[in-house]
C-alpha cells in the first residue's frame, strides 16, 4: 500500500457490489479526477485497479438512509447514473471521506468546499458523553424526552416528540449550548439510528435536505426512537454474557486486516477499542449484523510491532509490511496489518496504554 503522488486520501471501505448487491472490503484510492478500488490478495493490494468512479458531475449523498443498519454508507451517483454504495467504519471516517470526495467534485468551487469545512468543525460531542448515554437520558421516566401522540396530515403518532421539543430537552439537559449544536447532535442520533423521523414533514427534509438539514427544529416535525433501539431495550436475548464486554467507552476503530487463525487467510476486519473494561473487539464488515466475530481483553497482553524486512514468524501468505502482534495472557497470537506505519504506531500506542 505504497504512496502513489496524486493521492488525495486512500483506506478501506465496504463497497456493495453492482451485480450481486454483497458488500465487500476494497482499497481506496482517492485522486483529483476519480476514485480507484483495489482488490486484496492476502495482505497486499492488486498492482491493478478493481474499477474506477469518474468524479466529474458526480453527486454524493452522506449521510444516505437507504440501508437501516448501514447508517455508515456514502452514496455516490455518476454523470451517468450509476450509483455506488460506500460504507466506512465511524462517522469520523464517513464525514472525512464525503469532505474530501466533495472537494475533488467541487475542486473548482472552493466556497461549497469552505462551507463543509466550516459545518465539520462546528460541533465536536464531548469525549465523555457517548450518544449511547444521551439516549438513555432520553427514556429516562422523570427526565426524559417526553413521549406523546401526535398527529400529522391525519395521521397519529402515538411515542413521538417534535423535533423543537427534542432540541429543547438536549439545551436544557446540558448537552449542547445552542440550538444549532442541538440540531447537529440530533442529526447524530439520527445517522446512527437511534432516532428515526417519522411523518411526511421529517421524513421529506430527511431525504432532501443537505448536511447541515437532515434535523428539523420546528414543532411539527415528528421524530420517534428507532425499533433497533427499542428492540435492544426489551430484548431479553440482548443480555448475552458478553455485554460487558461491549459496555466500555470507544477509544479508538478502524479497518485493519487480520490473519485468520485456521486457515491462515487475511481478511478485512473492522476493529474496536474499548475501555472500561479494556477489550479489544473485530466484527466482519461485510455483514449486517452488528456483532463482533472475536475479541480479547487486553488485560496482560503484550503488543509490538514486527519487522518490515521479509515475513516474520508465524505469518503466512502474501503479506508483508505494517505489521504488528498481540499475544493474549491465554498465549494467542493475533497477526494484524496497519495500512501505514503511523497508523500501526497509534494501534500499539492506543493498545498499550489499556494492556
Amino acid at each position: 500500500m505504497q504512496d502513489v503522488s496524486g493521492i488525495l486520501k486512500e483506506g478501506f471501505l465496504v463497497k456493495r457490489g453492482h451485480i450481486v448487491h454483497n458488500w465487500k472490503a476494497r482499497w481506496f484510492v482517492l485522486l483529483q479526477d476519480k476514485l480507484l478500488y483495489y482488490k486484496l490478495d492476502g495482505g497486499r493490494k492488486e498492482p491493478s485497479p478493481k474499477g474506477r468512479i469518474i468524479l466529474d458531475g458526480c453527486t454524493i449523498t452522506c449521510p444516505c438512509l437507504e440501508y437501516e443498519n448501514r447508517p455508515l454508507v456514502i452514496k455516490l451517483k455518476t454523470k451517468t447514473n450509476t450509483e455506488y454504495f460506500l460504507e466506512s467504519c465511524s462517522r469520523e471516517e464517513r464525514d472525512s471521506w464525503a469532505l474530501d470526495i466533495t472537494g475533488a467534485i467541487h475542486a473548482g468551487h472552493p466556497v461549497q468546499v469552505q462551507q463543509l469545512h466550516r459545518m465539520k468543525n462546528s460541533f465536536k460531542l464531548p469525549s465523555n458523553i457517548s450518544l449511547n448515554h444521551i439516549v438513555d437520558k432520553m427514556h429516562d421516566n422523570s427526565n426524559g424526552i417526553k413521549l406523546t401522540p401526535n398527529m400529522e396530515q391525519g395521521n397519529t403518532y402515538k411515542e413521538s416528540f417534535t423535533g423543537s421539543a427534542l432540541v429543547d430537552w438536549l439545551i436544557s439537559s446540558n448537552f449542547v449550548a445552542s440550538r444549532y449544536e442541538a440540531m447537529t447532535l440530533a442529526s447524530m442520533l439520527m445517522e446512527e439510528n437511534f432516532t428515526k423521523a417519522v411523518g411526511a414533514r421529517s421524513t421529506e427534509a430527511m431525504r432532501n435536505g443537505d448536511l447541515a438539514e437532515q434535523f428539523l427544529d420546528d414543532s411539527t416535525a415528528l421524530y420517534t426512537f428507532a425499533e433497533s433501539y427499542k428492540r435492544k431495550l426489551s430484548s431479553r436475548e440482548e443480555l448475552h454474557p458478553h455485554i460487558l464486554e461491549l459496555s466500555g467507552t470507544i477509544v479508538k476503530q478502524g479497518y485493519l486486516v487480520k490473519q485468520g487463525h485456521k486457515r491462515k487467510n487475511w481478511k478485512v476486519r473492522r476493529f474496536v477499542l474499548r475501555a472500561d473494561p479494556a477489550f479489544l473487539h473485530y466484527y466482519d464488515p461485510t455483514k449486517e449484523e452488528n456483532k463482533p466475530v472475536g475479541g480479547f481483553s487486553l488485560r496482560g497482553c503484550l503488543v509490538s510491532a514486527l519487522e518490515d524486512n521479509g515475513v516474520p514468524t508465524g505469518v503466512k501468505g502474501n503479506v508483508q509490511g505494517n505489521l504488528f502482534k498481540i499475544i493474549t495472557k491465554n498465549d494467542i497470537h493475533y497477526y494484524i496489518q496497519a495500512s501505514s506505519k503511523a497508523e500501526r504506531a497509534q494501534w500499539i500506542e492506543a493498545i498499550k496504554r489499556l494492556t
